[in-house]
């Protein structure tokens, strides 16, 4: 019989999915990478109810995926901003937009990443395409694709910061 959580199992996947497997989780986490560190600005981009938000950012604190950084005194105000820890989850994002670029983008990619050094693309390894870098969260750029609903650019914030 399989559970409703991944607990019981001896399985770094299951435990990994139980930590970020749930779907409102790793948007958050997507939301985190491209540089959205305040509640209300990942609540709106998400369009998630607040107490889901606040629910799927505890969990995240209490892995230690991710850090409150107090920005505002009067009242008190935060940003959630990835730890080491959460950078590390970095070639996994990246992997599911590779994935989802391939196969679940009938207009083109939504979203493009790109070195910030050179302006090259990465290909599946994050490695650059133009100039052979391999790269870090931090060394790219995130910007809207031919398959984006609008022509914004989000750039993508240093991760670790």
């Amino acid at each position: 019989m399989l559970h409703s959580d991944y607990r019981e199992q001896n399985c770094s996947i299951a435990r990994t999915l139980e930590l970020i497997g749930e779907r409102w989780t790793i948007l958050v986490l997507r939301e985190a990478f491209l540089g959205t560190r305040r509640f209300d600005e990942i609540q709106a981009n998400l369009g998630i109810a607040r107490n889901v938000l606040q629910t799927r950012l505890r969990r995240l604190l209490d892995a230690g995926i991710m850090r409150r950084e107090l920005y505002q005194d009067r009242p008190p105000r935060y940003e959630y901003r990835l730890t080491a820890k959460g950078v590390d989850l970095w070639p996994v994002i990246v992997s599911l937009l590779n994935w989802g670029d391939r196969h679940a983008a009938p207009n083109g990619p939504p979203v493009v990443l790109e070195h910030k050094g050179c302006g090259g693309a990465l290909d599946d390894r994050r490695r650059c395409t133009r100039c052979g870098a391999d790269l870090e969260a931090w060394e790219v750029s995130a910007l809207a694709g031919p398959g984006a609903l609008d022509s914004r650019s989000r750039r993508l914030a240093p991760a670790a910061g």
